[in-house]
Order: structure tokens, then sequence, then C-alpha cells
């Protein structure tokens, strides 16, 4: 066996992934650059260290399922909503993840909750949080169906182990009773342990009429809004006031 085929097959079993797939650019560049052994060394552990890290972080976003637009970094803050910078850049530095808190986005519809519901889901994955983000049509079918497949109970236990997860449109419809007490069993385990991201366009009042169960919406409530930041967003559709044609202007 060569050497180029030997080199290979140990990192292979040494789950070096790096190395195994290019070790021709590895070699290649030590002959130009003349690396002593020790940055040799270095060089070699750096490289599969850094492919470790982005692969990590590509899974890690793959699982958050966040929607196609989510980069806070593009927010257009032309859009008259009431998010002003300050208060998105200290909603960004994540400390309120750090200390278990809440955030219930509420607003009418396009004022840009679910952006940066998801926006904030892509900051704490990079930090290096577990985030995920699902909608509540979503979370409904994994609460029915997590006792019968193992993909939504897969799901539901990466939600219970979760640092931060966020629901997106709550009480946008009706829920059915076992559904919602099958959601409040969720946020009851939650609860100080979780960070939770709600966006919704009804107000708390308006919960109980949704669940059709008051005491049930007022425990869920005072869960949520235990430790919480209540963020209202305002104005007119941000889709409505950018919306596409197909015929020319």
């Amino acid at each position: 066996m060569k050497v180029l085929d030997q080199i290979k097959n140990y990192a292979d079993i040494l789950r070096l992934t790096k190395l195994k797939n290019e070790p021709e650019v590895v070699l290649h560049q030590a002959q130009i650059d003349k690396p002593s052994y020790q940055e040799f060394a270095l060089l070699l552990l750096q490289r599969e260290v850094q492919h470790r890290r982005k692969t990590d972080l590509e899974r890690r976003l793959k699982l958050a399922r966040l929607p196609k637009d989510h980069n806070l970094d593009k927010y257009d803050f032309n859009m008259a909503n009431g998010m002003s910078v300050p208060q998105l850049k200290q909603l960004r530095e994540l400390l309120w993840l750090e200390q278990n808190y809440n955030l219930i986005l509420m607003g009418p519809s396009g004022t840009g909750k679910t952006y940066v519901a998801a926006g904030l889901v892509n900051d704490a994955v990079k930090s290096g949080h577990k985030a995920y983000f699902i909608t509540m049509e979503e979370l409904v079918t994994v609460l029915k169906m997590k006792e019968m497949t193992s993909t939504a109970l897969n799901t539901y236990n990466r939600l219970l182990k979760a640092h931060l997860v966020a629901i997106d449109d709550i009480m946008l419809f009706p829920i059915k009773k076992h559904e919602a007490v099958a959601f409040f069993n969720l946020i009851n385990h939650l609860h100080e342990q979780t960070s939770v991201i709600i966006t919704t366009n009804k107000s708390p009042q308006q919960w109980a009429e949704m669940l059709d169960d008051e005491v049930l919406a007022t425990a869920l409530l005072d869960r949520l809004l235990f430790k919480c930041e209540v963020v209202k967003l305002t104005g007119k559709s941000y889709r409505m006031e950018n919306r596409k044609t197909i015929f020319e202007q």
C-alpha cells in the first residue's frame, strides 16, 4: 500500500475527515512552506478542529429548521414597526437567553415577528446554543405524532433539551383541547430551563378564546410571562409594502 493510501486509511480510522479527503493538499503545502515538525503537527490539528466546527455548525443550523429569510444583519430599519437599532442590538447580544428569559413578539401580520424570531435563533446557534425554530402548526403535529413516529419523538426530545425554542404563529388558529394540554405540558417542562420566543398576532387576553379554556390559558401565560420581555411590533405589512409583481412598471 502506498504511503498516501496509508495516510487516508489511518485518517479514516481516526475520523480525521479533513486529512482523509485532502492529504495531497496538506502535503503539497508543507513542501512549499517547509514548516517544522511541531508546526506541521499543529497545522494538521488546526485543520481538523476548524473542519469539525464548520460541519457541526452546519448540522445545528439544519436542525434549527430556519425559514429562508433569517439574517438579522440585513434587517431593514426603514420599516416602521417600532423595532429600534439599540433594541435589536440588545436582543442579539443574547444576555436574555443566558438568563432564561422569554420573548413574546406581538403584532399584526407582516411586521417582522417571524424574521426577528428566526434571526435570533440563527444568532443563538452560531453562538453555540441548541436552538430551534418551529411553527405552531408543526409543533401541534409533533405533539400528536410523538408517540407514533420516531421522527416526531426525536424532534420533541430535541426541543426538551434546547437552550432556545422559537414557536411561530401561536394562536393563529384554534387548537383542540388535548392539543392545548400537550402544548401546556411542553411549556411547563421548558419553564425556567429553556428560553422561548413566541410570535403571535393575538393579545394574551385573546388566548383564552382560542384555547376555549380560560384556566389553561392563564396557566400557560403564567409560565411564559414570569420572566419575559413583550415586544410589540406595529405598522403595515412589510410584504404588502414591498409586494412583487410579474408586470413591468
